[in-house]
């Protein structure tokens, strides 16, 4: 066993040093002084008011259209209760977000996945299922996927839209990494492309910090409607004191700068991950994303990850189970590698290690 110190390569979790302490307190104060009362008391399960009016303008859509939620994986949660009973039908990415597939299965769905390539999901693939069978939703997460770091292409955006017209079926469009672009051009939304049959999600967790717990939905109102109930009936009302401390820290301005400070912390570390794998694994092939916070690749033919996993602990490196992103098998070599919480001298340390681990699999 290695007296090396730990490297996580498990959880895509912010850099502690990201988060705006100072400014946080600042709007902490505010919120009380301004708002004590209401912050401090129930109130509706759509959020707190002043937030989700300062969401719509940011987004451009009416503030009916604006639902919150302690983060967007409970708003999945939330429109799981809404759409699915046991039985029905959803498509998601093949690989996809591993507590995506966990809710899912938890609601009795059946998930039918979508191979995804490097500019997005298998058209052809994508159609063949909808002749078989049309899903109550797709989630899909077409910005600096999780977990494979892909971005999907504008021609697939717009086929995805018309796809989702002809059959009648919701895009679930879970973005909270779409603000961190490092690089390339930005993409439109899918929501942007086609309001009327998309659900679009996003969340304070990567940009401010996870602890407030905000995440947000954008929709048709009478889609939100329904969801406000079920978030009633969870938890009769959110955290108006994490909204109002959020809304403050937004209404004084200071979000531009921190996502263009995350994009000067993170964007060099994306580099680093992948100049190390170039120098170190030549042979596995890592996906090259533009943003986001994570990259993932596939291991050399003959090695497996559970075997990667395991021989990793001697070198005091943790690494994710790759199968658990497969909803139907799969993933036999497929690693994900966030980067953004560590370092860019840990990240070639844990890629060195890696790639020592991955020689002694081999023998």
């Amino acid at each position: 066993m290695s007296d090396k110190p730990v490297i996580n390569f498990t959880r895509g979790v912010p850099a502690t040093e990201s988060f705006p302490v100072e400014q946080m307190k600042a709007a902490s104060q505010v919120a009380l002084d301004k708002y004590g009362t209401t912050i401090l008391q129930y109130g509706k399960s759509y959020g707190f008011v002043p937030l989700r009016e300062w969401l719509a303008e940011w987004q451009g859509v009416a503030v009916d259209q604006v639902l919150t939620a302690n983060g967007s994986l409970q708003i999945v949660e939330f429109l799981c209760f809404h759409f699915i009973q046991p039985g029905d039908v959803v498509f998601t990415e093949v690989p996809t977000y591993d507590r995506t597939i966990t809710l899912l299965r938890r609601h009795g769905a059946e998930i039918v996945g979508i191979p995804l390539e490097p500019d997005g999901p298998n058209i052809e693939a994508l159609e063949a299922a909808l002749e078989q069978q049309v899903p109550k939703f797709f989630y899909i997460i077409p910005d600096f996927q999780n977990p494979s770091g892909a971005t999907c292409s504008l021609e697939k955006r717009q086929k995805l839209v018309e796809l989702a017209d002809k059959y009648g079926f919701w895009l679930l469009e879970d973005a909270p990494y779409r603000p961190l672009r490092y690089q390339g051009e930005e993409q439109p939304s899918l929501y942007q492309l086609n309001p009327n049959q998309t659900l679009h999600m996003l969340s304070f967790s990567k940009l401010i910090g996870p602890g407030p717990r905000v995440g947000m939905i954008f929709g048709e109102a009478d889609v939100l409607q329904g969801v406000a109930k079920v978030a009633e009936n969870t938890y009769i009302t959110p955290s108006l004191l994490s909204h109002g401390i959020v809304y403050e820290y937004c209404n004084a301005g200071n979000l531009p700068g921190q996502i263009a400070s995350l994009k000067e912390l993170y964007a060099p570390r994306l580099q680093a991950c992948l100049d190390a794998l170039d120098k170190y694994l030549p042979d596995a092939e890592p996906t090259r994303p533009q943003g986001g916070f994570f990259l993932s690749l596939t291991l050399p033919e003959g090695v497996a990850t559970v075997d990667v996993i395991k021989q990793a602990k001697n070198y005091n490196l943790n690494l994710a189970d790759g199968g658990a992103f497969f909803p139907n098998g799969g993933g036999e070599n497929f690693l994900r590698l966030p980067y953004c919480a560590l370092s860019p001298a840990e990240i070639e340390d844990g890629v060195q290690r890696l790639a020592q681990t991955v020689a002694d699999v081999r023998g």
